[in-house]
């Protein structure tokens, strides 16, 4: 069975080259390491980059994009396999049927809103997969620094916390994101009597 990682980031470069060389590593990595990319299936900006870095290096690329955005013409054209489906919330769902673990390079909105929904599915115990922050050049600590509050401000577990791992290299960010992911208790820390970083039984 081929193992999947889902890429979130950008549909835009950014300002640092940085950050489309960690895209562009990260693609040619997973294709030398015969582990399929699943992302949301652009050819612009970050997700373009890492798409067309595992294609040249002879890997399996799967894009999930919505039919608003192939109208809009930014599908990328050139992928192992293209899947359209009809709105944001099925793209999210299918890059999350598709992948076995999650890795997030820098990005605005959309990056963040997949992000959170898939640290909130695995906090509530809806799936058990990784969810890798790739930190090129401390993009992610303001993130980072938000989450260590919530947790210090009783908003989170520390085991739920540490969900959001951090890799500052490639090889780290698909180490961790192809590792089981981190078990967890369930969320309410007001309901019962289990310390904040107990695990579930």
């Amino acid at each position: 069975m081929t193992v999947r990682l889902c890429l979130y980031c950008g549909s835009n470069a950014g300002t640092l080259p940085a950050y489309a060389e960690a895209a562009q590593h990260l693609g040619t990595a997973l294709a030398n390491r015969d582990i399929g990319l699943v992302y949301g299936g652009g050819s612009v900006g970050l997700m373009g980059v890492a798409a067309d870095a595992a294609m040249a290096a002879g890997g399996e690329v799967i894009g999930v994009i919505t039919e608003q955005l192939v109208s809009a013409e930014v599908a990328h054209r050139d992928l192992t396999r293209l899947e359209v489906v009809t709105s944001m919330h099925d793209r999210k769902a299918r890059l999350c049927e598709l992948a076995d673990g999650f890795i997030v390079l820098p990005g605005g909105f959309g990056t963040v809103d997949e992000f959170a929904e898939m640290l909130t599915w695995n906090q509530l115990g809806i799936v058990a997969k990784p969810i890798v922050l790739l930190d090129v050049e401390g993009f992610w600590e303001p993130l980072l620094t938000w989450m260590d509050r919530a947790t210090e401000s009783g908003f989170l577990r520390p085991a739920h916390r540490m969900l959001a791992q951090r890799a500052r290299t490639v090889d780290d960010a698909i180490a961790l994101a192809t590792a089981p992911a981190p078990q967890t208790p369930h969320k309410w820390l007001d309901r019962d009597e289990t310390p904040p970083g107990g695990l579930r039984p």
